[in-house]
């Protein structure tokens, strides 16, 4: 009884199939592995395809989203509803700048969809939008401007003939090579300060490396500050590294390091910088300069009294991780800034002027603050690092 209902569906199905009504509900047909269909292989047009780790999606029908990813335009993801996704994951950030996406029935109907990235798989952001042609099966490929991030995420918007969302094959493109290579690095597993061009402090205590807390490795640098801390008779008190990195305008890098904030860190409505790119004239506010205000730490960009980018409240007694990636120019159309903060994209590229005019820059780490602050200030720095290329960081 059981085989002889079994058989029945079956024939309704094919029977509605053979009709060619639009399919609003159920599956869209059968799950491709119980349909006899001559496959395609997949090709793909201006698109230099990467290959992902691993797919989800919100939903099937049983076509699952791993059907995106065998090559074969004869097998397909699908699910019914507008808003449906299908997210592809590369395993690590990396550079895309488009999509290649074979839609099933792709000759039939043309899909509205959007696409969006995230660097973590919590936070995304969207970087296309549009419908495709509704003329070929083959893979049509969208582009965007080139990015780095770890995955991709299609969403579909609906069709014009019903709200099935179906892919055969989908494909992240590649974006441009970037530049690779370690220019600097300074994790202190010196055990000294040596890894640094010099140091502006009033006494080695003041700058100080130590075996806990660290961030990684054996050894990381203790900044204190004390209020009368002058050691180059200058305005504020400050214990700061120098490492005369001397940027030249065009050129482009990534910075790496890690911060914490002493549990008793002083909250004061000043300023307090822990890290800042310094220009090389003598006088005025860094160009570059991350600093605690309040209970906030801020990026601001582009001196006194520049413009804040970036902020998120000031959180003790924990590593805090940045990934920097500034192209260095006076001008605002080539000059950017791009923050990875806590393993999150937090403050997208952003075009801004990141150098004075005829001037360079070099990077200063430890503590500088207001005069005005009297509590004791303590701030660890570990892990840095100068690099051409994101992976490099990573």
């Amino acid at each position: 009884m059981n085989r002889t209902l079994l058989l029945a569906d079956l024939l309704l199905v094919i029977a509605v199939s053979a009709c060619g009504a639009p399919n609003t509900s159920g599956t869209e047909g059968l799950p491709d592995s119980h349909v006899a269909d001559a496959s395609t292989s997949l090709s793909v047009q201006n698109c230099t395809p990467l290959t992902a780790t691993s797919v989800l999606a919100s939903g099937n029908d049983g076509n699952g989203p791993q059907n995106t990813m065998d090559d074969q335009l004869g097998t397909r993801w699908s699910n019914l509803g507008k808003g449906s996704w299908i997210d592809y994951d590369l395993g690590s950030l990396k550079s895309m700048q488009g999509v290649a996406i074979a839609w099933h029935e792709g000759n039939l109907r043309a899909n509205t969809f959007t696409v969006s990235v995230s660097p973590d798989g919590m936070s995304y952001t969207p970087v296309y939008s549009g419908t495709s042609t509704g003329t070929t099966t083959a893979a049509e490929t969208y582009t965007f401007s080139a990015l780095t991030s770890r995955r991709l995420r299609i969403t579909f918007q609906g069709n014009t003939l019903n709200e099935w969302a179906s892919i055969a094959e989908a494909r992240v493109c590649a974006g441009p090579a970037t530049a690779s290579g370690v220019v600097w690095k300074a994790d202190f597993e010196t055990k000294d300060r040596s890894q640094w061009d010099r140091a502006q402090m009033v006494s080695a205590d003041r700058l100080a490396v130590v075996t806990s807390p660290v961030r990684q490795g054996s050894y990381a640098l203790k900044a204190t500050v004390k209020q009368g801390d002058d050691p180059i008779n200058s305005s504020g008190n400050r214990n700061e590294l120098v490492k005369m990195t001397n940027e030249p305008s065009g050129s482009e890098y990534y910075y790496r390091w890690s911060t914490m904030f002493a549990a008793d860190f002083p909250s004061a409505k000043t300023w307090q910088l822990f890290t800042q790119w310094h220009h090389s004239g003598s006088s005025g506010s860094p160009p570059v300069e991350f600093y605690v205000y309040g209970e906030e730490v801020r990026l601001n960009i582009g001196g006194s009294p520049g413009v804040i980018v970036w902020k998120t409240p000031l959180v003790r007694g924990k590593w805090h991780d940045f990934i920097f990636h500034v192209k260095w120019s006076a001008s605002a159309s080539v000059g950017f800034v791009e923050l990875y903060y806590d393993g999150q994209l937090v403050l997208p590229k952003r075009y801004i002027a990141t150098q004075f005019s005829g001037q360079v820059n070099y990077l200063k780490v430890g503590l500088y603050r207001s005069d005005t602050v009297a509590p004791t200030g303590v701030v660890y720095h570990d892990n840095w690092m100068m690099a051409r290329g994101l992976q490099d960081v990573l």
